[in-house]
């Protein structure tokens, strides 16, 4: 399942609205960026993030705080971008550092402007199909079995892992498009006999092949949402692809995809806010 097609086309999508939004208002979408620390993989994800955004015709803003921050300095700077109307989405790059209370600062953002879908009014919104943004890489699932067809009525769908902004809301969504869900994490009693049940096997534990071919139910389908030292998922791809009828490699799946539901959400935001100015 390769997710770099699909998320050019969302993008270039997007580019569009975007350009239409700009034409129309003036305005163009404007995309916070707040990365806490140094972390190589971070600076890296928010330089690309901060790139692709450019080539959407959404403008960045980037904040880069000290690893020592604080969680109230964290949380001030947030709320912020939240009361700035010149700014449309938020993106609060994780992880903030163990000494910050990340939920709080996640709170800080304005419902409307969190493009990330990390809130806990979001996950309220995807758990109940109302509207608002869905947290990215669940979103980006979705579209990508959407793009392929997958029929989840009906299918047994077990998500490994439960963070609340990658496993928790990814279960809401399937179940919403009538998956059984299954969720299935480090406590988990027999876990590899419930994953060989699954039709559709969403894996986000964050261990390096922690999933094996044989682990696979013939003909599931595959999406592998870690991304761990060395360029591999959490699915070892090579094993798994010999029985899965569909698979997302890594990298070049999920990723991509992530990106892009980011860069929509973001420009709907701005359209949102715009019309109510």
């Amino acid at each position: 399942m390769d997710g770099t097609g699909p998320a050019r086309r969302i993008t270039e999508r997007t580019a569009a609205d975007a350009a239409a939004l700009r034409e129309r208002t003036g305005v163009a979408p404007c995309l916070a960026t707040v990365l806490v620390g140094e972390d190589p993989a971070s600076v890296t994800y928010v330089r690309m993030k901060r790139a692709r955004c450019a080539k959407a015709g959404i403008e960045s803003r980037h904040v880069a705080l000290p690893a020592r921050v604080s969680t109230a300095e964290l949380v001030d700077t947030v709320g912020k971008l939240s009361a700035d109307p010149t700014v449309h989405g938020i993106l609060l790059q994780h992880p903030v550092g163990p000494h910050i209370d990340e939920r709080a600062a996640f709170e800080a953002i304005t419902p409307a402007k969190d493009v990330d879908g990390v809130t806990m009014h979001s996950f309220a919104a995807m758990g109940f199909g109302l509207p608002g943004f869905a947290s990215c890489t669940p979103g980006g699932i979705l579209r990508l079995l959407d793009e392929y067809q997958v029929d989840l009525r009906g299918k047994h769908a077990v998500v490994v892992g439960r963070s609340a902004i990658l496993g928790k809301p990814a279960g809401m969504l399937l179940l919403g498009r009538d998956a059984t869900v299954t969720y299935c994490h480090s406590r988990t009693r027999d876990l590899r006999a419930i994953v060989r049940e699954a039709d559709v096997l969403v894996a986000a534990v964050g261990r390096a092949r922690f999933l094996a071919g044989e682990d696979v139910k013939p003909g599931a389908v595959v999406i592998d949402a870690g991304y761990n030292e060395g360029n591999v998922g959490d699915v070892d791809f090579e094993s798994a692809r010999t029985r899965a009828s569909l698979i997302t490699p890594v990298p070049g799946g999920v990723g991509p995809m992530t990106i892009a539901v980011l860069l929509a959400q973001t420009v709907e935001a701005a359209t949102r806010q715009l019309a109510t100015a």
